[in-house]
């Protein structure tokens, strides 16, 4: 495995050589990251020896191993500012792939990397939960390349982000695992990495400090830096990344459109096998619904929606073929997949409107936001004449949102309701009447 230099191109998932994409950052063309046929195998055995005495009095016992293939033939290659990402059910690999990029796993093949690396794989590693924030935050500082005197000087900025000046003095084994994450991502924000690096730890962090995290991406990709992104959550793999690849049980599935992973992704977890050939959404086709997403009035998309705030969902859709007053229904599912709200254009607008061959149309509803927290996906449906009838397209499980609020008592919704209380005559004063 080398690293340094690297080729223009880079080997697909299916086999074969293909252009890798150039960024308005790129200066050489070349990759800042590439991986050629890279393959990771773990042995692990099947019986363990725990003790001296067991292994005294079994001294001819072999412990049997097996080899677990983690990654097989996984090639890719990211360019300079762009924002990339991995995705993959669990066990497919996306972590295994990661720490052999960063240089923590040894693999068979190739891998290329150019300039400084920082790296947010796992919840507090290189920490020392015996020592307090600022010792901590300057080490990890110096390991991620910073000098000694530049990590001092940026402890404060770094405790700062994270919002815990407070608990600087404290030591790490007395904070939390939101705490945890706080800190790490804020150090490695603060390395000035040409290449970053992160796994799916940002999801223990709170709606606040994640919606935090995003706006740092979106700098960071302004700014022409590297990003390479581990997620599950497939809204906000659309909302960043430029391209991305599905792994599964270590093989590559497919790399490029961020939305073609996602349909591929959904397919995988209903159990249906995904190959390299390009999947079919369900529908006539005579037009596709584009993209989804969360806004509030002021036209600001959101990943998290307050409740009792009036918020809209639209669908950017395309039209291939001329199709009259089409109808397009949106379901909202809860995370048990149970559909919690139904809204359609075919009941306000029978006649939706004449809609010619390549031309885009956005479509959106917009509600009081009454719905409990937690986590929703939209379901977009379009059909040619009225509800339910001819199914053009369905645009579903790609994209989610997060509903925050006080507390969750249980429902589905929360509708405000006003709470009263009457104190009636005790049953003393009853029978004193009496």
């Amino acid at each position: 495995m080398s690293r340094g230099g690297g080729p223009a191109e880079a080997r697909g998932p299916l086999g074969t050589l293909t252009q890798m994409p150039t960024r308005p950052h790129d200066r050489d063309g070349l990759p800042i990251v590439a991986a050629r046929h890279v393959s990771k195998t773990f042995t692990v055995p099947e019986e363990r020896v725990h003790t001296l005495k067991e292994r005294a009095l079994h001294p001819r016992r072999r412990s049997r191993r097996r080899a677990f293939v983690a990654l097989d033939d996984v090639s890719f290659a990211v360019a300079a500012g762009e924002f990339f990402g991995i995705a993959g059910r669990n066990g497919s690999g996306k972590s295994t792939l990661l720490k052999c990029l960063a240089g923590i796993y040894r693999a068979d093949g190739e891998i290329w990397c150019r300039g400084r690396i920082s790296t947010l794989i796992e919840l507090g590693v290189g920490f020392n939960l015996d020592l307090p924030a600022r010792d901590n935050v300057i080490m990890n500082g110096i390991m991620l390349g910073l000098t000694p005197r530049e990590a001092r000087r940026r402890f404060e900025s770094v405790m700062e982000f994270a919002e815990l000046q407070q608990f600087k003095d404290l030591k790490l084994k007395n904070y939390s695992s939101g705490m945890h994450v706080r800190l790490a991502f804020s150090v490695a924000i603060q390395v000035d990495a040409d290449i970053l690096m992160i796994d799916e730890v940002l999801a223990v962090g709170d709606a606040a400090f994640q919606q935090k995290c995003f706006d740092v991406f979106n700098e960071l990709r302004d700014a022409g830096k590297t990003i390479i992104f581990v997620t599950h959550d497939m809204g906000v793999m659309q909302r960043f990344c430029h391209r991305a690849l599905l792994l599964e049980r270590g093989r590559p599935v497919y790399l490029g459109d961020t939305h073609e992973v996602a349909e591929r992704y959904l397919e995988l977890n209903f159990g249906r096998e995904a190959s390299g050939e390009t999947s079919s959404r369900a529908g006539e086709g005579q037009a596709r619904v584009l993209e989804v997403w969360l806004q509030d009035d002021s036209g600001t998309r959101l990943t998290n929606a307050p409740q009792h705030r009036r918020v809209t969902l639209g669908a950017r859709i395309v039209f291939h073929e001329e199709v009259v007053d089409p109808a397009v229904t949106m379901y909202v599912l809860n995370e048990d997949h149970r559909t919690i709200m139904v809204a359609s254009t075919g009941t306000d607008h029978e006649h939706s409107g004449r809609f010619g061959a390549g031309e885009q149309v956005v479509f959106s509803f917009s509600f009081d936001n009454v719905l409990a927290p937690g986590r929703y996906f939209p379901v977009f449906d379009i059909f040619r004449h009225g509800v339910g009838v001819d199914l053009i397209d369905r645009f579903g499980g790609s994209f989610s949102f997060v509903v925050t609020g006080p507390g969750a008592l249980g429902g589905v919704v929360d509708l405000p309701a006003q709470c009263r209380i009457d104190r009636l005559s005790s049953a003393v004063e009853d029978r004193v009447r009496v």
